[in-house]
This record gives structure tokens, C-alpha cells and sequence, in this order.
């Protein structure tokens, strides 16, 4: 291989919008804008329906994904995006994968993070420690699990 290859993370949801704009703010990400002229414009030029879009919070958007972006991404970094996209089905079990959040590389206290998240719709799962190390095993809204460090 000549170049390292570039990656999104894209995660299945019910609410694509809602989701994406949860993750924003716990990451400190931007919520990727919408952009209303070329969705008007598709569904002008017939290559989409109204069916598709989706008015949230005032804008239109596309229904079935929303992305969030870092604001100011690392040289060289692989990941720089997370998609949301809509799917029909709940989710059925455990996450094979999962997003690690590293919490104490800014400072703040792991507990107070956790406390922070339960108050924004996180679900707190468990607690598990290795050596000195510890982390709590978490969901988002929709259920899909992350762990904070």
C-alpha cells in the first residue's frame, strides 16, 4: 500500500439527527451543515423525493444521515468523520464495536464525566478496572455502546 488509508465511522441508528448532534457535543465535534440548496435541488431535478428529507430544526436535511466532523482535525489523522444513518431495525445485541472515549486525556475526572453523560441521556453499564486503569462501559441514547477512560 502506498498511502494509509482514510476512514468514517458509521453507525446505525433510528434518529440519525438527534444522534449525531448527542455525539457532537460529547466529542467536542461540529455537526456537519446541511445543505438545503442542492437537496432542493435533487428533488427539483426528480433525483430524489420529498420523502427523503427531513425538516430538523428548521433546515432541511437529508432523512436517512446526519455526520459529525472534528473542527480542527490532526495532520495526518485517518478518522475524521462519524456518519449516523438511518436503519429500520432496533438494535438486537451487543455492539462488536465500540467507540473508546478517553476522558482523562483533557483533565477531567472520570466520575464527573459519567455523571455528565448519565445527565444527557447516556445509560451507565458498568465499571471495570485493569492494573491501575479504570473505565465505565456505557450507551448512548439509542443504546450503542462506548466506553470512558
Amino acid at each position: 500500500m502506498t498511502a494509509p488509508l482514510a476512514f468514517q465511522v458509521v453507525v446505525d441508528c433510528a434518529d440519525p439527527h438527534e444522534l449525531a448532534d448527542w455525539w457532537a457535543r460529547t466529542l467536542g465535534w461540529t455537526l456537519e451543515p446541511t445543505n438545503e440548496e442542492f437537496i432542493a435541488a435533487m428533488v427539483a431535478q426528480g433525483y430524489a423525493s420529498d420523502d427523503e428529507t427531513r425538516t430538523w430544526r428548521g433546515q432541511v436535511w437529508w432523512a436517512t444521515g446526519a455526520a459529525i466532523v472534528q473542527p480542527e482535525p490532526p495532520a495526518g489523522a485517518a478518522c475524521t468523520r462519524i456518519l449516523f444513518q438511518l436503519v429500520p431495525e432496533a438494535k438486537a445485541g451487543k455492539n462488536r464495536l465500540h467507540l473508546d472515549v478517553r476522558a482523562t486525556a483533557a483533565g477531567p475526572d472520570l466520575d464527573a464525566t459519567r455523571d455528565e453523560l448519565l445527565a444527557r441521556g447516556a445509560t451507565f453499564l458498568h465499571e471495570d478496572s485493569q492494573g491501575p486503569h479504570r473505565w465505565f462501559t456505557m450507551a448512548d441514547p439509542e443504546g450503542n455502546e462506548f466506553c470512558i477512560t
